[in-house]
């Protein structure tokens, strides 16, 4: 009995950080469920989230074309459709997660666990959709929509400059030199293979404008290329 309540303090610790709190805390529960938790407690095929998130899935990418298509009234499809795909994927998904650190109250397998699961981008952009799915289906379209809003819209202009700083910074250089040549260097590599850390030095020229760490190469640059952009626009 002491176990299940808690249980129930977690999850209301972690509905404090969301801003909503559910009728029905079971759905929160079952959105944190991991399948590999889900298979080690011998639960039932449909008790881990992948329902849930498919389900949030589809509520996100609605709100998040809603969204994109008010504010961007100049961009075509083909513009509006990549900057849903930059605020929709994994790694924006992950980072609003981590900053409601639902990596603390995902339930997982041991294995899962122990090979670093819980800061895992994928897992934690499952387990955000599979979130917005248990507050549509509790608190209705109106309360999913202001979770999204709140969470992962209201910071979109960030995201997006920082999930696309590559070609934007490639942008830039070309407006001023289109002789200048950007160049990323892999500094250091570290961690265990389940869980490496990349540290890449972005340079313009023989100047070093940016450094970048990142779960992978890709990720490192962005953040490489997002730190040469705010510097370039300091001066």
């Amino acid at each position: 009995m002491s176990s299940q309540k808690d249980s129930n303090n977690s999850l209301a610790l972690l509905e404090d950080k969301m801003d909503y709190h559910f009728n029905d805390q079971a759905l929160l529960r079952h959105a944190l469920t991991h399948s590999s938790y889900a298979n080690e407690m011998r639960m039932g095929k449909v008790d881990n989230n992948e329902r849930l998130e498919f389900l949030g899935d589809a509520v996100l990418e609605l709100i998040t074309s809603e969204y994109v298509f008010q504010r961007h009234s100049d961009n075509d499809e083909g513009d509006l459709t990549k900057l849903r795909a930059s605020i929709v994927c994994e790694q924006t998904l992950s980072s609003c997660a981590k900053d409601l650190k639902i990596g603390d109250f995902l339930l997982l397998g041991k294995g899962e666990d122990s090979s670093g699961g819980r800061n895992r981008e994928s897992i934690l952009s499952d387990a955000l959709e599979a979130i917005i799915g248990a507050i549509y289906l509790d608190g209705g379209f109106t309360n999913a929509k202001e979770f999204i809003i709140k969470n992962i819209l209201k910071n979109a202009a960030h995201k997006e400059l920082f999930f696309d700083s590559k070609t934007i910074l490639q942008e830039i250089i070309q407006n001023e030199d289109s002789k200048k040549k950007i160049r990323y260097k892999l500094i250091s590599e570290d961690g265990p293979d389940h869980n490496k850390s990349f540290t890449i030095a972005l340079y313009v020229g023989n100047e070093k404008l940016g450094l970048g760490v990142g779960k992978t190469k890709k990720a490192a640059e962005q953040e490489a290329a997002h730190q040469a952009i705010l510097k370039l626009q300091k001066k």
